[in-house]
């Protein structure tokens, strides 16, 4: 019982400073984004960056921590807006709007996420973001092709078409954001009812699985 109640102590500390650093790391990231580098956020948290590394083991993992915090923030929202009591067009649309308003509210989290730092060439200390782009977004097609799976009924090749559905999906959502939020060509409602209708033809048709919450 003591060893346990020891160890538990122990933990705490440690989770606690690590949810700490990622708190100054976002601060370094809303204020820099994709230009964030260890030594900024080290300086942010007021600790020297062999700590960082401790932490975190290097630059990779940092990133990796931080992406994990917002998809998984981002990833919950979405669940919400297709749990909402509402019907599927209402709930295609506000699940549109939940990532497209996600990426407007934190423009240089996203970029952060999702682009690599605009100089040419990289310093030792910068972010090489690029590379992990496609691991986010894979995720996010994985999570939502096993609730579309959950919800629509698409036939015997159900698992596969889900999957391709999600990642679809996703690929369509971050394209069009991508490029939304570069140039701001209309409105963000706009933008969700294009995409709205670009969908709608087969999701109209497809029927709820039966026993599921429905989609």
């Amino acid at each position: 019982m003591d060893i346990t109640h020891r160890t538990t102590d122990q933990q705490k500390p440690a989770e606690q400073r690590r949810r700490e650093l990622l708190e100054a790391a976002d601060r370094v990231v809303l204020r820099d984004g994709p230009k964030a580098s260890m030594n900024a956020i080290a300086a942010e948290a007021g600790i020297t960056k062999p700590i960082l590394y401790r932490h975190f083991g290097d630059k990779g993992g940092l990133y990796r921590a931080l992406a994990t915090r917002h998809t998984d923030a981002l990833l919950s929202a979405l669940r919400a807006a297709l749990d909402a009591p509402s019907d599927r067009r209402r709930r295609v649309e506000s699940t549109l709007d939940t990532y497209l308003a996600s990426i407007e509210a934190m423009p240089q989290v996203y970029r952060f996420l999702m682009h690599p730092a605009e100089e040419s060439h990289q310093s030792e200390q910068s972010f090489d973001v690029g590379r992990h782009s496609a691991p986010l977004l894979r995720r996010m097609g994985e999570e939502l092709g096993q609730v579309i799976a959950e919800r629509v009924d698409l036939g015997p090749a159900a698992d596969v078409e889900a999957r391709i559905w999600g990642h679809g999906i996703v690929g369509m959502m971050h394209a069009a954001g991508d490029w939304w939020l570069g140039e701001r060509p209309c409105s963000r409602a706009e933008l969700v009812s294009s995409l709205a209708d670009l969908l709608w033809g087969r999701l109209a048709m497809a029927d709820d699985l039966p026993g599921g919450p429905g989609f």
